[in-house]
């Protein structure tokens, strides 16, 4: 997030959904960066996140939903700890944008 005095433009459950995502999401960057992730934590915890970060969040979103996007007839659904839905995705990418993220 930025710390320009913003009115926010994007509803409230969108805030939800990245209120539940995005320790998912820094749990797992924590297996393969936990510097990174940590700084990305202590960021967020603080009410923002720093332009890498949050093309980092933008990027796994994406990604998750691809790999959770299977039905029975598709293929296995992938265990993970949060489903990943196509709306989850754009509300994301809807709150990082009205935090004046270019995503």
């Amino acid at each position: 997030m930025t710390d320009s005095a913003r009115t926010p433009t994007t509803p409230p459950s969108d805030r939800a959904v990245a209120e539940r995502l995005v320790p998912v999401w820094l749990d797992e960057a924590a297996r393969y960066d936990a510097r990174a992730a940590e700084a990305a934590r202590q960021d967020w915890e603080q009410g923002r996140l720093s332009a890498d970060a949050a093309r980092e969040l933008a990027d796994w979103v994406t990604a998750r939903v691809t790999d959770t996007g299977f039905n029975e007839d598709e293929g296995p659904t992938p265990k993970g700890p949060a489903r990943v839905t196509v709306a989850d995705k754009a509300a994301v990418h809807r709150w990082l944008a009205d935090q004046g993220h270019d995503v």
